[in-house]
């Protein structure tokens, strides 16, 4: 299995793209250019405060965005919570071994990262974005409103796609926790994937105790498979 990383260059040059198109095969249906162009535009469009952007990261974009912003800062969201419901078969995860991705389910609230787009360059990042994470479409955008120690902002936040065949909801901890320890792919294991989370998260002073005990059942599972 050929290696990838997840960087600007990788997405802009299609890499990212082609690497999912080799693992799951000709037929996975990918979100085209003009699909990418309409809903950014729907997005945009839809702005509650037009020309200032902010993108809510609950995952991996806390540490690789990808996108170039202008500032960033510690947020909280209310409505959604961070969950493993969706299969991972590319990236982090195989068909021979699945992982699992983080999204965001309705209920609860969610502490994460917020980064500004900066005035101008809202469509030129918003496609790299939307590149990396709206390969497969399993994920939905939608606008909702990070609050900050700054005050509240309007911010774009990926929620479950809950139509999507990648969409699992309901599965038990030990369950998650196997997948999580056993899922491998092109960019790494899956378990790195959450550990990378709960490790950045504490360098920001936010406690997801879920996460970590999910973190600790998953290293447990690690070390005993050797």
């Amino acid at each position: 299995m050929t290696s990838i990383k997840l960087t600007r260059e990788t997405i802009l040059s299609g890499a990212l793209h082609a690497s999912v198109r080799t693992l799951l095969g000709p037929n996975v249906r990918l979100m085209t250019d003009e699909e990418r162009s309409e809903q950014i535009a729907r997005m945009l469009a839809a702005s509650p405060r037009p020309g200032r952007v902010w993108v809510f990261a609950f995952g991996s974009l806390i540490w690789n965005p990808a996108f170039h912003f202008a500032e960033k800062r510690v947020a909280r969201i209310h409505g959604f919570h961070r969950q493993f419901c969706l299969w991972a078969r590319a990236g982090r995860g195989s068909p021979e071994r699945p992982g699992l991705m983080l999204s965001l389910e309705s209920g609860g609230s969610c502490t994460g990262v917020a980064y500004r787009l900066a005035e101008g360059t809202e469509s030129t990042e918003m496609d790299v974005l939307w590149r990396r994470e709206m390969v497969t479409m399993a994920y939905r955008p939608v606008w909702t409103v990070a609050h900050t120690p700054e005050g509240p902002e309007p911010a774009i936040a990926f929620s479950a796609n809950r139509s999507h065949e990648r969409y699992i909801p309901g599965l038990s901890e030990s369950e998650v926790a196997g997948y999580l320890a056993s899922g491998a792919g092109p960019m790494g294991r899956c378990c790195d994937y959450l550990f990378d989370t709960v490790e950045h998260l504490r360098q920001l002073g936010i406690r997801d105790r879920r996460l970590e005990a999910l973190e600790t059942r998953v290293r447990a599972l690690c070390n005993e498979s050797g």
